[in-house]
Parts: C-alpha cells; sequence; structure tokens
C-alpha cells in the first residue's frame, strides 16, 4: 500500500469520551476512515503508518442527520469509524492536543 493511499484511508482520530474508554481500558483505538476503505486497508494502513500489531478492525458507519438551514434543508455527510485493536502492550503515539492548548495559552 503507497503513502498516498494510507493517508486517503486514515482520516484522522476520534477524540470522544467513548473512545477515550476504549483506549485505556480495551487497547482499542478509534479512527475516521474512508467510505470506500475496507477492514484489510485500515489494518495495513495503521501497522505500516505507527508501526504496531493490529489484531482486529470493527467499522460502523454512522448516517449522516438531515439538518435546517434556515428555509432550506441539508444533510451532513456520513462517517465510517474504525475501532482497531490493538496487541496487548502496545499504544499509538499520536499529539497531545491538550498539552498545546495549554502551552499556548501560558
Amino acid at each position: 500500500m503507497n503513502n498516498e493511499r494510507i493517508y486517503q484511508v486514515l482520516q484522522g482520530p476520534v477524540f470522544s469520551e467513548k473512545a477515550q474508554v476504549l483506549g485505556d481500558t480495551a487497547g482499542v483505538q478509534v479512527f475516521k476512515v474512508a467510505l470506500n476503505a475496507n477492514k484489510l486497508e485500515i489494518k495495513k494502513a495503521v501497522e505500516q503508518l505507527f508501526g504496531v500489531e493490529v489484531v482486529k478492525v470493527n467499522t460502523t458507519i454512522t448516517k449522516g442527520k438531515t439538518k435546517r438551514f434556515g428555509k432550506t434543508l441539508g444533510r451532513r455527510s456520513d462517517v465510517k469509524k474504525a475501532y482497531v485493536t490493538l496487541k496487548a502492550g502496545q499504544d499509538v503515539e499520536m499529539a497531545d492536543l491538550g498539552d498545546t492548548a495549554e502551552n499556548a495559552a501560558e
């Protein structure tokens, strides 16, 4: 898998309370991925990009909500999330955004 496809498949991490709890307790990392990405591509992309061993990948597609913008109706985009279970003792190193926000405030 080439680098361009890796960055197309993995669109970024999901920062939510559920993702935080899963990461701390079960060793599961949650990523926002492309709608056309399959589990094998997601597994290879995480292994190549972060240098970790992936045990399994679960995916879910969240349908976009219909929202109103004044008189017109619009629709939010569908989102596909991948729940990536890593081998015990391994972790994905990502930038800690909380520290940079605190440093910028000082």
